[in-house]
């Protein structure tokens, strides 16, 4: 059985500062994911890699920006600016579906999770319309894990009724350590995590590393932030 390498445990403030100085600032100069409305004057964006959809995509007609439903874990502020690739700009409209697991890695809407059915919850998923800034922002909580994953939140982008993306973010492996070892409920957890971003085949093969927010901590809550270049008439 292969052994997974469990990254050490760190602070707040280490973990922090590291998705800063290794993954952020590193990702940043590909795709100018930092902050939408300067690096898009910048014109720095880049086509965003799709992802798969996975099996536990639905429609729940839930038009919110507060998709938490009660469920427990860290706060997550969630800003997506949709763009078109080719000159940054944004688009005004735009419909974003957003879904991702809870704390304990249940999807809502499944009979067939641990440890029990989620069949006919809504929790974790909603919709939002873009602005004339193209944003959307959505208040959750940081996706839990499941066994070969590693956290993830789906997203799905649409132009009137043309799906014109679909893909998978992510966030750096020292803050989603730290985020587990301190909260609840991820910490109360008795299986340990078994797939980190490296480990993580969608991750490696669909461009996970293109697609890995930029993150802070503000007021008790974790600010994640990412860019997504479209094409639309492609």
């Amino acid at each position: 059985m292969r052994k997974i390498r469990r990254p050490a445990v760190l602070t707040r403030r280490d973990a922090l500062s590291t998705a800063a100085g290794i993954g952020v600032s590193l990702v940043l100069g590909r795709n100018g994911r930092a902050g939408a409305k300067e690096h898009s004057d910048a014109k720095v964006c880049v086509l965003t890699p799709e992802a798969t959809e996975g099996p536990f995509y639905f429609d729940p007609k839930l038009v919110r920006s507060d998709i938490t439903e009660g469920k427990q874990g860290a706060p997550v502020v969630l800003t997506l600016q949709i763009v078109e690739a080719n000159d940054c700009a944004p688009l005004q409209d735009a419909r974003v579906d957003v879904w991702h697991a809870d704390g304990q890695g249940r999807y809502s809407g499944y009979a067939r999770q641990e440890p029990g059915s989620t069949k006919g919850e809504t929790f974790l998923r909603g919709t939002q319309f873009t602005g004339a800034d193209g944003e959307v922002r959505f208040n959750t909580i940081y996706p839990g894990w499941y066994p070969g994953r590693t956290p993830h939140i789906h997203f799905k982008a649409f132009v009137g009724d043309r799906n014109v993306i679909t893909g998978q973010l992510y966030f750096p492996d020292p803050i989603t350590e730290h985020v587990y070892a301190t909260n609840m409920p991820y910490r109360e957890r008795k299986a340990n995590r078994d797939t980190f971003n490296a480990d993580d085949f969608i991750f490696v093969r669909q461009g996970g590393a293109e697609t890995i927010v930029a993150l802070k901590e503000k007021g008790g809550s974790y600010l994640a932030g990412l860019v997504v270049g479209i094409e639309r008439h492609r």
